[in-house]
């Protein structure tokens, strides 16, 4: 997996995000990053969490030069978690599943 094709599919979420009216100018408030709950759960929404936590996350790894998870998906979180009614849901689903795709191990 290249940093490149990890950084375009990022810049594609928030592409999407983007178009669909889900990205923020404004942050949740720093307590809110202060959540132990997988995706930060009780503190963001779903789609708060992609943009505040996991975009920047993956740029700083990136930029750090440090490993990259393996076998990591957010595409079956956001299947339960995202109603279909969401604007762009479809689009959104299609484009967080080709970012896990990078991340998958094609010998399993």
């Amino acid at each position: 997996m290249s940093s490149h094709m990890i950084i375009q599919q990022l810049q594609q979420i928030e592409a999407v995000m983007r178009e669909h009216g889900h990205w923020q100018t404004q942050s949740p408030e720093p307590a809110a990053f202060a959540s132990t709950e997988p995706f930060c759960l009780n503190t963001m929404e779903p789609l708060e969490w992609l943009q505040w936590v996991l975009i920047p996350r993956f740029h700083a790894l990136i930029e750090a030069g440090a490993p990259l998870p393996q076998n990591f998906s957010v595409t079956p979180y956001y299947e339960v978690a995202l109603p279909a009614t969401t604007p762009g849901h479809a689009v959104l689903l299609l484009t967080l599943g080709q970012f896990d795709a990078l991340f998958q191990d094609p010998t399993s």
